[in-house]
């Protein structure tokens, strides 16, 4: 499979993420040119979103292949803590949604723990059907920083299931079987989603995702 990148800060060291991960749970970097920005990738066949699984399927799955995913990084991906301040600059938003967003991002980015590689866009359409494995991860949008983070996109994954039950619900049952901090994922959700949402056509699902996990709080 080839793809073309469009050079963009979020994928900027999508190489360096395919290459630690070496096709443990994602697909296979062949080769790459890094002046043309081309990555020859290996082929997912069938090629299924596992959001088509439903979502207790793709929590099981996704479950599987988190730990798979989090190995210990540093250089040259980018801290999660400098991309909080860089999410915190000059957003325009409703007043206490974008506060509670703030807060979360000042407070959790000083106070992590160990620093893994994460996937900023790991949900139900960047996992697909393949031979080698059953499920294999494309796309990365590679970032440093503690686990909790991690589960963002997946508790906001608009294709497996938009309610306030089906958020809360992903969010419940990855921290419990991850064994994660239930309050530290639900701020940074809550901080990603909102700084995710400015100009995303998925802009007033990511605001109602925002405002049931402000209102989730135990």
């Amino acid at each position: 499979m080839l793809k073309i990148q469009t050079p963009h800060r979020e994928s900027e060291h999508e190489v360096a993420a395919l290459e630690l991960w070496d096709g443990n749970g994602a697909v296979r970097l062949l080769a790459h040119d890094p002046e043309q920005h081309v990555l020859l990738l290996e082929r997912c066949v069938p090629g299924t979103p596992l959001a088509a699984a439903g979502q207790e399927q793709a929590l099981d799955v996704l479950v599987a292949l988190l730990p798979r995913l989090w190995k210990p990084a540093a250089a040259p991906f980018r801290p999660l803590a400098e991309e909080a301040a860089w999410e915190q600059a000059g957003k325009q938003f409703d007043r206490h949604l974008l506060e509670n967003a703030l807060d979360a991002l000042s407070q959790l980015a000083p106070t992590q723990g160990e620093q893994v590689l994460l996937h900023q866009d790991l949900h139900g359409e960047n996992v697909l059907a393949a031979t080698r494995e059953p499920w294999l991860v494309i796309d990365p949008k590679p970032l440093v920083g503690e686990r909790e983070f991690g589960l963002a996109p997946i508790v906001r994954s608009v294709e497996l299931g938009h309610s306030r039950r089906h958020v809360l619900h992903r969010l419940d049952r990855l921290t419990y079987e991850l064994g994660l901090d239930r309050e530290r994922a639900r701020g940074w959700t809550i901080g990603q989603t909102i700084a995710w949402s400015v100009g995303s056509e998925y802009h007033e699902t990511h605001v109602e995702t925002a405002r049931w996990l402000v209102e989730g709080q135990r």
